[in-house]
């Protein structure tokens, strides 16, 4: 009975000593906070492990988690895979789609949520500015440069051409004219005013060639004649030609000197702002203008800008990561966590495991307590 005792005792003792021991070395994992001192003499193992090694522990951290945790290789699966990129075309083109394209904000609502204002005030000032130079740059070409200077060549080519058919022209409707009653009358006043501008050797010639009537039936058909000659052809078309090259050569400002440009420049600007209409066609919106834009952009714009935005995030990542330093991040979170609250977070996680450990603690104190009990009566025995 004695011997069954014994066993008993020297197991409960063990299983209580192995147990608390075992509990002891968990709590010495956090506890105590700080080290304790006895005058200047510091009591061993305080702080506790974590404590103690909490600035190696947070270094160690912030080292685990930048060369295992948060590489660049697990952002790009992460963040730049093929499915993330195909979700980010799909969310940017909604929102171009809902707040650009299907969006009652005008043209120039959108330009001055961008800080620029008074449109249509600031383009026609534009357009009078841009009408302005060009007409005083048009003057002042006109001034120094001659019709040669200015004139396309293939327009003096078809002026060249077109002289044969104006000469042509002008003694038809010479031959015409002289035909007429008109004509006639026309020629009996030049034969009247020249017989009278002669006094005496007029009336002679008069008297002699009877009245100025007869003169001009005499007059008449030469004049037709002189016309239907292919000599006259020549004469007036080589006239033509030749005024026409001095013409070449004269500068443009002595043939339209003293020349207004100011009516038909106002003019000019009044039709341009009439027909641009700058205030109405910025007060409609973008799907107005372009009623297709967000099937463009879906096909043409939104997939490039992403592949683009993708290509540099992936290139920037490594160098971002970089700068973000998540190493001293991490540490400099550590630090500045309470040991009290780490300490009840562990806990909390391994609450079953710890109390698993102590009790493994207490059992093999017990079973170690037993084989002591074994071993002091065994040699008793002896």
């Amino acid at each position: 009975m004695n011997f069954l005792w014994t066993i008993v005792f020297m197991a409960l003792i063990g299983a209580l000593i192995g147990g608390y021991t075992n509990h002891l070395a968990i709590k010495m994992l956090f506890r105590p906070h700080e080290a304790k001192y006895i005058g200047n003499w510091k009591v061993p193992f305080t702080p506790g492990l974590i404590p103690k090694r909490r600035d190696e522990l947070a270094k160690q951290l912030g080292r685990t988690v930048v060369e295992h945790l948060l590489t660049p290789d697990t952002f790009k699966r992460r963040f730049f895979s093929q499915e993330m990129s195909r979700k980010a075309e799909i969310w940017i083109q909604s929102q171009i789609t809902k707040q650009v394209f299907e969006s009652d904000v005008t043209i120039q609502q959108w330009m001055q949520k961008a800080g620029i204002e008074q449109i249509p005030n600031r383009v026609e000032a534009k357009i009078d500015d841009i009408l302005d130079k060009q007409i005083r740059s048009m003057e002042m070409r006109f001034a120094t440069k001659s019709i040669r200077e200015l004139a396309p060549e293939q327009w003096m080519e078809k002026a060249n051409e077109q002289i044969p058919e104006i000469v042509e022209y002008m003694l038809n409707k010479g031959e015409s004219f002289f035909e007429s009653e008109e004509g006639r009358q026309t020629i009996k006043r030049l034969v009247d005013d020249f017989l009278s501008s002669k006094g005496t050797l007029g009336n002679m010639i008069q008297m002699f060639m009877g009245e100025s009537s007869t003169i001009v039936d005499k007059v008449q058909p030469e004049i037709q004649k002189f016309l239907r000659a292919p000599g006259t052809f020549e004469l007036i078309a080589n006239i033509i030609r030749g005024e026409w090259e001095k013409l070449k050569d004269r500068p443009l400002q002595e043939l339209i000197g003293g020349f207004d440009w100011q009516p038909i420049l106002s003019t000019v600007k009044t039709y341009v702002k009439q027909e641009l209409a700058v205030e109405k066609r910025l007060d409609a919106t973008l799907q107005s203008y372009w009623p297709d834009g967000a099937n463009w952009t879906a096909l043409n714009f939104t997939p490039k800008l992403t592949n683009f935005a993708f290509l540099q995030g992936e290139q920037k990542l490594e160098e971002m990561i970089h700068r973000l330093k998540l190493e001293d991040m991490v540490k400099e979170q550590v630090d500045s966590f309470p040991v009290q609250r780490l300490e009840e977070l562990v806990l909390g996680i391994s609450k079953k495991e710890f109390k698993m450990i102590t009790v493994l603690g207490a059992v093999l104190g017990g079973f170690i307590g037993i084989i002591q009990g074994l071993i002091v009566y065994f040699m008793n025995m002896i």
